[in-house]
């Protein structure tokens, strides 16, 4: 059974060290819209290893595409780009300073992987999409009466809205 609707958003762009930190920007934005506020950290710590890897690896143009896509319960964050050949995952030595992208990936992902796709290739990681406990959710606000306003929230209450006509 689908609870919720699948939702996806595209991005593309170079993989350049300024677009990255946009395309975190844009991410965050887009995980928070559709209420995915817990996993924010997580996926773009993990989109912008995948990012670094195609600004430093990707031949031959930095040019890629990212991709969200929410379906039932399951965040899958990919990056697509135009260089064919596959990433490995490897152990670095203690004093590498590069090489543990895949292992982070690896670490903080349900799952992950690689796979060809045209002349280029996918590497993807999927994220459990949280949802709201019971308890925790907002109840629907009755129809509007016309009444003021009686909802107070505070900081402590991050699922607080204000409530009324076409408010909310």
């Amino acid at each position: 059974m689908i609870r919720q609707p699948s939702r996806h958003c595209t991005v593309e762009l170079q993989a350049l060290p300024a677009r990255i930190g946009q395309v975190r920007r844009i991410i965050s934005a887009q995980l928070r819209y559709w209420r995915l506020d817990p996993l924010v950290d997580t996926a773009t710590l993990g989109l912008t290893e995948l990012l670094a890897n195609v600004h430093r690896h990707a031949r031959p143009s930095k040019r890629c595409t990212v991709q969200l896509c929410v379906l039932i319960d399951q965040l899958t964050v990919s990056v697509h780009d135009h260089d064919p050949r596959l990433p490995q995952l490897r152990a670095a030595g203690t004093w590498e300073t590069c090489g543990r992208g895949l292992a982070l990936i690896a670490a903080l992902s349900e799952s992950w992987g690689v796979r060809p796709d045209g002349a280029g290739k996918v590497v993807w990681f999927t994220l459990p999409a949280l949802t709201l406990a019971p308890q925790e959710r907002v109840p629907a606000p009755p129809p509007w009466t016309g009444a003021p306003l009686e909802h107070t929230w505070t900081a402590a209450d991050p699922h607080a809205r204000i409530r009324g006509a076409g408010v909310g």
